[in-house]
C-alpha cells in the first residue's frame, strides 16, 4: 500500500495513512491505481449495494426511499427508523425479527439524544437493520425460513453470493462475518470497483436500474442528513457513493466507471479526502472535492490532512 494522506500540525507531518485506490473504465479495467489494485479487502458495507441488488433479483419487492434504505449504513434519524418499520410491516414482522445487535444510532448528535431521553441500545438504531429488514421481507415473499437468514447457507445470502460473484467475476476470496452478523464477501478492490460499475450500467427496467435510481434519488436514506456519502450524491446527481467500515469506500460514475478505496489502518480521517481527489483527477469539478479535514490546536486550525497525490 502506499501512503495517500499526511497528517500536517503546524508545519510537521504527525502520522500518515497508506492505502490502495483503484478506477476502473466501463469494461471493468485498471484505468489507474495507487497501491496494488489486486489487494483483497473486506467491503464492509460498501457490499450493501451488491446485497441489495441480489434481494432485487430474488423478488425484493421495493424500490424508491425505502429501497435505498436497504442499501444503507444509516444514521439512525427519526426518518430511517420508520423506514425501517415500514420495510418489517410489509413483511408482517416487527423488530423482534431483527437479528442486528443492539447498537446506538450512529449519528452522534441522535445517540446523544437518545441518551438524554432515556434510551439505549436496540437492534433497530443498528446502521445495518434498514439491510436486515429488506432480508427479513425477501425471506417471506419467497416463502423462506426467516429465523436463520444470516446463516451462509441460507437460500437468501446464496442468492446474495451469486450475486457476488457475478458483479465481481469471481467467487468471494474469503468468506467472513460482518458486524450485522450477516456473511461478509471479501474480494480485490479493482473487482470491488468493477461490480459498482457494472451496477451503474443496468438497462431499463433491470434491478440495477432500479437501485440506482432508488439510491441517487435518496440520498439521506442511504446514509444521512450529514454524511459525506448524501453531500457527494447531491453534488453529482446519478452518482452512487457507498462507504464501509474500516475505511472502505466505493464510488459509481453514470458512465459506467467506478473508484474503489481501502485505507490500510482503518481510519476514516483520510476517506473522503481522498475519495474526491480521485474523482477530481478523473474530471470531475466541484468545491466539495477540494474540502480536507482540519488539524486543530487550541480550537483553532493549525494543519491539515494533505494528500500526496
Amino acid at each position: 500500500m502506499e501512503i495517500l494522506a499526511e497528517v500536517v500540525r503546524s508545519g510537521l507531518v504527525e502520522s500518515r495513512h497508506r492505502g490502495v485506490v483503484a478506477g476502473v473504465d466501463p469494461a471493468g479495467e485498471v484505468t489507474w491505481s495507487l497501491g496494488e489494485p489486486g489487494t483483497v479487502v473486506f467491503p464492509r458495507s460498501a457490499n450493501k449495494p451488491i446485497q441489495a441488488l441480489g434481494m432485487l433479483r430474488a423478488g425484493l419487492p421495493l424500490d424508491g426511499r425505502l429501497l435505498a434504505l436497504a442499501s444503507a449504513s444509516h444514521s439512525g434519524e427519526a426518518f430511517h427508523l420508520a423506514g425501517v418499520r415500514e420495510i418489517l410491516g410489509m413483511a408482517g414482522l416487527d423488530e423482534s425479527a431483527l437479528q442486528t445487535p443492539p447498537s446506538y444510532p450512529l449519528d452522534p448528535h441522535v445517540h446523544a439524544d437518545l441518551l438524554r431521553a432515556g434510551g439505549s441500545r436496540a437492534p433497530i438504531y443498528m446502521d445495518c437493520s434498514g439491510k436486515h429488514a429488506a432480508m427479513l421481507l425477501t425471506c417471506v415473499v419467497n416463502d423462506w425460513p426467516v429465523d436463520t437468514y444470516l446463516a451462509p447457507e441460507h437460500p437468501l445470502q446464496q442468492v446474495i453470493t451469486d450475486t457476488f460473484t457475478d458483479l465481481t467475476g469471481g467467487p468471494p476470496s474469503v468468506v467472513g462475518v460482518d458486524g450485522c452478523g450477516a456473511p461478509l464477501l471479501a474480494t480485490e478492490l479493482k473487482q470491488l470497483a468493477r461490480a459498482i460499475g457494472r451496477i451503474m450500467q443496468g438497462s431499463s427496467g433491470t434491478p440495477e436500474t432500479r437501485l440506482v435510481a432508488a439510491m441517487t434519488a435518496h440520498p439521506e436514506y442511504v446514509s444521512g442528513m450529514s454524511r459525506a456519502e448524501r453531500d457527494l450524491m447531491r453534488a453529482f446527481p446519478g452518482l452512487v457513493a457507498k462507504s464501509g467500515a474500516e475505511s472502505v469506500y466505493v464510488v459509481g460514475l453514470t458512465d459506467g466507471s467506478a473508484f474503489a478505496l481501502k485505507i490500510e489502518d482503518g481510519a476514516e480521517r483520510p476517506l473522503y479526502a481522498v475519495m474526491n481527489r480521485a474523482l477530481e483527477l478523473a474530471g470531475l469539478d466541484d468545491p466539495i472535492l477540494r474540502e480536507r479535514p482540519v488539524v486543530l490546536g487550541g480550537g483553532k486550525q493549525v494543519g491539515n490532512v494533505r494528500l500526496t497525490f
